[in-house]
């Protein structure tokens, strides 16, 4: 499953207050790689890498694997890929701007 198929899966009401859920939903797939968006458990945490490397579009065809030792439902998991994805901590300002420039391949080419 990649994130685009378990965005589509979520109950869109529920993430009605999440900007990050909504820009990921009108993002347009793009042309992907071979990556993968890895999902583990550390200390009772759930712990997501492998989201931070790519455009959002990029990202959206990442294949999620879960470790099969973890339990959790597709809300869950969701919630925390959302979470990891919109660097928590940022107030709703810097997370608009950092996503507004997010697309800007002269941006990208830099921060890389």
């Amino acid at each position: 499953m990649s994130l685009k198929d378990l965005l589509q899966s979520a109950n869109t009401e529920q993430y009605n207050d999440s900007p990050l859920f909504m820009q990921l939903s009108q993002t347009k797939p793009e042309y992907g790689t071979n990556r993968h968006i890895q999902v583990a458990e550390a200390d009772g945490n759930i712990i997501v890498s492998g989201v931070h490397v790519g455009s959002l579009g990029d990202i959206l065809t990442y294949s999620i694997d879960v470790d099969p030792n973890l339990n959790v439902s597709k809300t869950q998991l969701l919630d925390a890929i959302l979470k990891e994805l919109s660097a928590d901590g940022f107030s709703a300002p810097e997370q608009q701007d950092f996503w507004n420039g997010f697309d800007d391949l002269q941006k990208a080419k830099i921060i890389r």
